[in-house]
């Protein structure tokens, strides 16, 4: 119900101050899958899921600080968002995000692991990495093009769904296959960043 009436609310609200126009729609795969995205403002979030159908809840992992913020906090939590530590490997949050892919969720990450408004992309974290290797749920990466500036189009552009093997005969994956992950994620996230995209 509160996901329900804070997304109606968002629409309104993008429609009004930020229009924005998403390319790549036809990319989005049936869930489960990971969303990964840059992050350049706090509205990051209720955009990229505007940009899905209503059935389509996106559950996002946030920091764990926005959950100290009594209102923000209630607010955060009834959406479907779910804290994760950034500085650490945070066990908890991989296995809350596993547990709602293997219901056909769909989560959202921002890889960077804060905002970023260099108009690049930083150095990206592992947990999106891990999360795509365990669940071997797709990676749909998006990327906002901005800035958020009152009544100026904002772009959002889908990418291709990028799809990992798992390891054969159990074996456990390492920091050398989490890096190839994440920088599979960063150069499919870049494409879309470059100005060559429509």
């Amino acid at each position: 119900m509160v996901y329900t009436l804070a997304r109606a609310i968002f629409i309104i609200f993008f429609r009004l101050l930020y229009p924005f126009r998403v390319y790549g729609k036809e990319n989005i795969p049936a869930s489960p899958f990971i969303v990964c995205s840059n992050h350049i403002s706090w509205l990051d979030p209720p955009l990229v899921t505007c940009t899905f159908k209503r059935k389509e809840q996106v559950y996002f992992m946030a920091k764990e600080e926005l959950f100290q913020i009594p209102v923000l906090s209630y607010l955060i939590s009834k959406t479907g968002s779910f804290p994760v530590k950034k500085d650490s490997a945070d066990r908890k949050a991989v296995q809350k995000a596993l547990e709602l892919l293997s219901k056909d969720k769909v989560i959202g990450v921002f890889p960077e692991g804060t905002r970023n408004r260099t108009g690049g992309l930083q150095k990206f974290f592992d947990g999106a990495s891990w999360i795509a290797l365990k669940s071997q749920a797709p990676v749909v990466p998006f990327v906002i093009k901005g800035p958020y500036r009152i009544f100026r189009p904002i772009k959002v552009f889908i990418g291709p769904p990028i799809y990992f093997k798992g390891r054969e005969n159990g074996k456990k994956y390492n920091r050398e296959d989490l890096k190839e992950v994440s920088t599979q994620i960063n150069q499919a996230m870049n494409y879309l960043l470059e100005d060559t995209v429509i």
